[in-house]
């Protein structure tokens, strides 16, 4: 189903909204008047695009997944000589492309070939986070814990008065402030708790990276938090909080500016 939902944000990008699809389209937003050029769809996004109408036509009761998946099956089915003319067109649009992308480049300015590989950096380092979070999940990688302030949200969000999720958590913000030590306390000690389990969840899964060799996830165990005895717990708890609280503040304030 993964897999299904990446190929369907895909084929959107690339074939419902082809305006904005291409992706050095996106990097050279506001770099160049002249529009890029788009890259070629891979041959079975070709094979997609020339299918998802006859394959709409044959299954109009199902759901844009199952469309996508039906065709994902056709495509593993088809015949080797019939996907290599899907190849072959993209081989011939490929170099069509770059060339084109050649010449986009090179009426450039230093200035903006400067820009636009600077975007394309920071573009390929946040699909690389993104690729290393998504790994970390598929392995089961433990949550982290959360604040005293994090948990009071999240037991009170619903309830909260507030049209929008913005005025909820204003309201949260403000009541959190006003609460006496001892009405934080509960919360504190509950974060306290969650600090345990995510130490204790974090040593059995280091431990299984280890025996499928992948010690490069594990971290040293200078950054594993320690359990705290009842004197610094409160105190730990208290900055932690005010950070959370201090974040809120901000958000929301950027939001009403």
């Amino acid at each position: 189903m993964a897999r299904a939902q990446q190929l369907l944000g895909r084929f959107c990008r690339r074939c419902c909204f082809p305006a904005g699809g291409s992706a050095e389209k996106g990097l050279s937003r506001g770099i160049s008047s002249d529009k890029p050029p788009k890259r070629p769809l891979t041959a079975y996004f070709r094979f997609m695009k020339e299918n998802r109408s006859v394959f709409r036509q044959k299954n109009p009761e199902v759901t844009t997944m199952e469309l996508i998946k039906k065709i994902a099956d056709a495509w593993k089915e088809l015949p080797a000589s019939q996907k290599q003319v899907y190849e072959e067109s993209r081989k011939t649009d490929w170099e069509r492309y770059k060339e084109q992308l050649a010449a986009y480049k090179a009426q450039l300015t230093p200035a903006q070939a400067a820009a636009l590989k600077e975007e394309r950096r920071k573009r390929l380092a946040k699909r690389s986070l993104f690729r290393a979070k998504r790994e970390l999940t598929v392995l089961g990688k433990p949550k982290r814990p959360r604040s005293g302030f994090n948990i009071f949200v999240s037991e009170n969000f619903q309830e909260s008065e507030g049209i929008s999720p913005t005025a909820k958590l204003k309201q949260l913000f403000d009541a959190w402030r006003k609460m006496s030590s001892s009405q934080q306390q509960p919360y504190l000690q509950l974060a306290e708790d969650d600090k345990v389990r995510y130490v204790n969840e974090m040593k059995s899964w280091e431990a299984k990276m280890v025996e499928l060799g992948r010690e490069d996830l594990i971290r040293s165990t200078t950054q594993m938090p320690k359990p705290k005895t009842a004197k610094t717990a409160k105190k730990a708890e208290t900055a932690q909080a005010s950070s959370h609280e201090n974040k809120a503040k901000l958000k929301l304030k950027k939001t009403e500016e």
